[in-house]
């Protein structure tokens, strides 16, 4: 048996799969239950605790839909690292997760000089039809599908390459060629995953997606790049400090 000893209280208001999944829930964060391990079938943990598997299924899914297990065939269902947690700066999730220990890895899935969209030539300051370099890229964490970052900026401000892209984050490239990013303008929302969009992250059709769309400038006003991201909101936390004025 891989797991906490689990009681439910039948005579509860609080329905039992909620029960269930709760207490697995402060196992993990407590540590009893690591990254790795396995948990029992849902007929072994229907059979341990007298509950119906429809609603130990519901359970399961429940820790499923938070980011705390995910199911793998022919591996069974795995407690995994928990969400990424990022504080909204004026920083780069490339090295964000290598500052918190995770292990970013990139795979690019688009690199080409193209006519700029409408909507972001406004954002750029730029004329709509005109050149610009658009990235898509698939970030993942620990081997996990995390976000997917779609970026445009001006032609002949930086050389951007395969290799750097893979290995380096977009704002670590700028600053290596002697950029310096001071400030953008960013906006922040939640949509639903598109059919194409769940196959990359892992998710289901419809499942719940954070965005980012934010437009940086360096040090003399001047836009270097337009970004619309998407995150998997079963992995990923914007935190926000606020303070009184």
């Amino acid at each position: 048996m891989t797991g906490p000893e689990i009681v439910v209280d039948r005579s509860s208001p609080v329905p039992l799969y909620f029960q269930v999944a709760e207490q697995f829930s402060a196992a993990i964060q407590r540590g009893e239950l690591a990254p790795g391990d396995r948990l029992d079938s849902e007929l072994q943990l229907a059979d341990r605790l007298g509950l119906s598997r429809p609603t130990v299924r519901q359970a399961i899914q429940h820790l499923v839909d938070k980011g705390l297990i995910v199911r793998r065939r022919g591996v069974g269902t795995q407690v995994i690292r928990g969400e990424v947690r990022r504080a909204v700066e004026l920083t780069s999730l490339h090295d964000d997760l290598a500052r918190t220990g995770r292990q970013p890895s990139t795979s690019v899935l688009e690199l080409a000089t193209v006519a700029c969209p409408a909507q972001v030539a406004t954002a750029l300051g730029v004329t709509a039809g005109s050149a610009v370099q658009h990235l898509r890229r698939l970030r993942f964490a620990d081997g996990e599908p995390l976000a997917v970052m779609e970026n445009w900026l001006p032609p002949d401000l930086v050389r951007l390459t395969l290799d750097g892209l893979q290995s380096r984050g977009l704002y670590a490239i700028l600053r290596a060629a002697g950029l310096r990013v001071r400030g953008a303008q960013q906006r922040i929302g939640a949509r639903a995953a598109t059919a194409a969009e769940a196959q990359m992250l892992g998710e289901r059709r419809g499942a719940p997606l954070l965005t980012m769309t934010r437009t940086a400038y360096d040090d003399q006003g001047r836009y270097v790049e337009h970004g619309a991201h998407i995150y998997r909101a079963s992995r990923y936390v914007l935190e926000v400090t606020v303070a009184e004025r």
